[in-house]
């Protein structure tokens, strides 16, 4: 994208946008809020995952005020790039046309995970680690949004 265009529109998608897009979209808000337009949805909309919201609190990232959504519930926006980050997601992700181009970043789910925890404590610690896998992705959005078509394939 050249100066004078708008920032880049990313969408994270995933099944239920509760946990994984909810973080993804949280993280690129507090990392990069001036250089990308972020939005997350799901196939379909299952609330905010509760220990998602405490992880990234845990974090020093609120998003307690993000909700739950549906693609459609964002209406007609026109997306550089839609990032699916849940392996339903990517084999259920609608065609997007035009520019739009996407890239699958898998990453564990963790209220699956936490199913089988012994404690809260040990729920929390998969949620934590999903997080911080989650942020050293977001981390490298700048590159990933200017990489040359060639270079471009799913990141897992």
């Amino acid at each position: 994208m050249t100066k004078t265009d708008a920032r880049p529109k990313i969408l994270f998608l995933c099944t239920g946008n509760s946990c994984r897009s909810q973080m993804a979209e949280g993280w690129t808000r507090a990392l990069w809020a001036d250089r990308f337009d972020v939005y997350s949805a799901g196939i379909e909309a299952r609330g905010l995952d509760l220990r998602a919201v405490r992880v990234m609190d845990e974090a020093g990232v609120d998003i307690k005020g993000q909700s739950s959504k549906t693609l459609a519930a964002l209406g007609a926006i026109a997306f550089d790039l839609v990032i699916t980050v849940c392996s339903d997601a990517d084999r259920n992700c609608p065609v997007f046309g035009g520019r739009t181009r996407k890239v699958h970043v898998g990453f564990d789910d963790p209220p699956r995970l936490a199913l089988g925890a012994k404690s809260e404590a040990d729920a929390l610690a998969h949620y934590r680690r999903v997080q911080g896998e989650i942020r050293t992705f977001v981390e490298t959005l700048p590159t990933l949004v200017e990489e040359p078509a060639q270079n471009r394939q799913s990141r897992r």
